[in-house]
C-alpha cells in the first residue's frame, strides 16, 4: 500500500471522510452528522466543518468547485467538494494506520483518577463506581435503540445493513461491557480491601 505522511487531524480525518463517500457542500456534510449522531462520538461540531474543508483544498486535499442550485425557486451558488487523488491516499493510510496501531481504548485522565483512588473514602468510591456502572448501563440501552432505527434506515435505503454501521454501534457497545465488568471487579476490590492509604 502507497502511504502518505501527511497528518490529518482527527476533525480533517471526519470530514474528508464524508466528502470520499460522495462530492458534498458544508451543509449536506453538516446534515449527515447530524444524521449519523458524530457528535457523540467524534470530537466534530458545527463550526468545524467550513475552515477544516477551507484547509483540506489549501493542502490539495479536496478539490472545490461553484454550482449554482435552486430551492423554491430561488437560485442560489454552493461550494461543492470532492475528494482529489493525493487526499484518498492520505485518508487511506489514516484510516490503514489507525486500524493497525490500535491498542485499545485508553483515557488518560480515567487512570489518573485510578492512580489516586485514596484520596476519596470508600463510600465515596463506591458512589463513583455505581453511578459510572448506571451510566454506561443508560448508553448502551441508548445506543441499542439507536442502533434500531440506523437498521430499518439502511434496510429502507439499501435492503442490506453495512459492517461499517454496524462495526459503529458493536464496538462501544463491547468496549462499555467490558469497562461494566472492570467496574463490578473494583466496587468487589473496595469492598474487602483493609487499609487505605490516606492524601
Amino acid at each position: 500500500m502507497m502511504k502518505s505522511n501527511y497528518r490529518l487531524s482527527h476533525v480533517a480525518f471526519a470530514v474528508l471522510g464524508l466528502v470520499a463517500e460522495r462530492e458534498s457542500h458544508a451543509k449536506n456534510i453538516n446534515e449527515r452528522i447530524k444524521e449519523r449522531g458524530m457528535k457523540n462520538w467524534t470530537e466534530i461540531g458545527k463550526s468545524s466543518v467550513y475552515g477544516v474543508l477551507k484547509k483540506l483544498r489549501k493542502d490539495e486535499l479536496v478539490n472545490m468547485r461553484i454550482e449554482e442550485q435552486k430551492e423554491e425557486g430561488k437560485a442560489y451558488t454552493v461550494k461543492i467538494y470532492t475528494i482529489t487523488k493525493y487526499g484518498l491516499k492520505v485518508l487511506k493510510t489514516k484510516v490503514y494506520d489507525t486500524l493497525r496501531s490500535f491498542k485499545g481504548r485508553r483515557e488518560s485522565d480515567y487512570d489518573l483518577a485510578l492512580s489516586m483512588l485514596p484520596i476519596l473514602s470508600k463510600e465515596e468510591q463506591i458512589e463513583a463506581f455505581t453511578n459510572s456502572l448506571e451510566i454506561i448501563k443508560r448508553d448502551i440501552t441508548m445506543l441499542k435503540e439507536t442502533e434500531k432505527v440506523s437498521i430499518k434506515k439502511s434496510m429502507e435505503q439499501w435492503n442490506y445493513y453495512p459492517l461499517t454501521i454496524k462495526a459503529l454501534f458493536y464496538r462501544p457497545i463491547i468496549i462499555m461491557k467490558t469497562h461494566m465488568e472492570f467496574i463490578k471487579w473494583i466496587l468487589e476490590q473496595i469492598e474487602v480491601e483493609k487499609e487505605w492509604r490516606k492524601y
